[in-house]
């Protein structure tokens, strides 16, 4: 693991909540181009709120089973630095997007630590992320899954999954992980952040990393 576990917040739909969570001390923000969904902002709404964010800050793009064509137009509009696969896409989806955008394909987990295994394997992005399996829901579910599973998936795990100020110490402990994903525990209603929660979220986090570090050391 590296020293600093990476943060990505999701679901974004407004500039203040984008501030408030670079501020916070966040390195990654979500935007979800998926109709139909809570947290749901167009490429132009996301374009508008990416433009008036500082620099060295990740914008990423969520989308649910898109076409090829209409992920790459995104990208290049909003001008993303990576994109989020959260549906049934294929291995082959990941290695046609021709941009030189960073890929983060998303694995819906059950219980099958093997099977979960074999499915990464045959992907080659830039990192996992591991969400809950709940059916008929893409995620932003907020509820969490065994994190044993995620343990020893390799360096670029991403944990996500009903993840809160009040839990994600302890997850990161268990499985430390690249990065971790959140976007409904640190919310007062869908799509509107709770800027505390952001703080707080973000202070666990630090805190977990400092004590998985001093134990490293103490190791040594």
């Amino acid at each position: 693991m590296s020293d600093m576990t990476r943060i990505k917040i999701c679901g974004i739909t407004n500039l203040d909540d984008g501030l408030e969570a670079i501020a916070a001390g966040v390195d990654a923000l979500g935007f979800v181009f998926v109709p139909n969904t809570p947290r749901y902002i167009t490429p132009s709404q996301a374009k508008s709120i990416i433009k008036q964010l500082p620099p060295f800050v990740t914008n990423v793009g969520l989308f649910v089973d898109s076409e090829l064509g209409e992920i790459e137009d995104t990208i290049n509009h909003c001008k993303l630095d990576a994109v989020q696969l959260h549906g049934n896409e294929p291995p082959e989806m990941c290695s046609h997007i021709r941009l030189q955008t960073k890929i983060i394909k998303s694995f819906h987990v059950k219980n099958e630590s093997q099977v979960l295994k074999n499915k990464i394997d045959n992907y080659r992005v830039d990192a996992y992320l591991l969400d809950t399996f709940i059916k008929g829901k893409a995620g932003g579910t907020g509820q969490t899954f065994d994190w044993r599973i995620a343990e020893g998936l390799g360096p670029r795990t991403i944990l996500a999954g009903g993840l809160t100020p009040n839990n994600i110490g302890a997850a990161i402990t268990q499985v430390q992980p690249y990065g971790v994903d959140v976007s409904s525990g640190i919310e007062k209603s869908p799509g509107k952040k709770d800027t505390g929660k952001i703080y707080s979220f973000v202070d666990q986090v630090r805190q977990a990393n400092l004590i998985i570090r001093k134990n490293a050391e103490i190791k040594l």
